[in-house]
């Protein structure tokens, strides 16, 4: 099944796509390969989900967040591809994780972003290489920032 059809399955709705707030592009494709920029938890009204996990929010609260993320990252790749049917598979995901000093499950909370992709593209396409890391902030206060690379068909 492709990964439209997918999206229409699981019934889930992609944000707007976000427009950058600064200097950078949030996609670049170079070759196959399409390098997407940190990308936060913008929901469909446009609003970001922030807080910081450990203290403002639990774990399952952060790695819904991560879902989140995930979705707006597909929000932009459907922007600037036309269709999500041009992702062949996931390369790389890097997860940024604004948790209290304490919180050790940073992992966890990007399987959000890293589950909503396997679903999308299947374990075997939607499944790349990943790090998962805690940071000390991350810009205005959202819970995890997550960027991608993938390859194109």
């Amino acid at each position: 099944m492709s990964a439209e059809k997918k999206i229409k399955k699981l019934n889930l709705e992609l944000p707007p796509a976000p427009t950058p707030i600064g200097v950078y592009i949030p996609l670049l494709v170079v070759g196959k390969n399409c390098y997407v920029s940190g990308h936060g938890p913008l929901l469909p009204d446009k609003t970001l989900i922030r807080g910081r996990i450990g203290q403002d929010m639990d774990a399952e609260q952060g790695k819904l967040a991560a879902r989140q993320v995930g979705l707006a990252i597909l929000a932009t790749l459907k922007s600037h591809l036309g269709s999500l049917n041009k992702v062949k598979r996931v390369i790389k995901v890097l997860g940024m994780v604004n948790a209290d000093p304490s919180f050790e499950k940073h992992p966890y909370i990007i399987n959000g972003c890293s589950e909503l992709f396997a679903e999308v593209w299947g374990k075997e396409n939607g499944i790349g290489v990943r790090s998962a890391v805690g940071m000390g902030s991350l810009p205005d206060n959202i819970p995890v920032e997550i960027e991608a690379i993938f390859e194109l068909d």
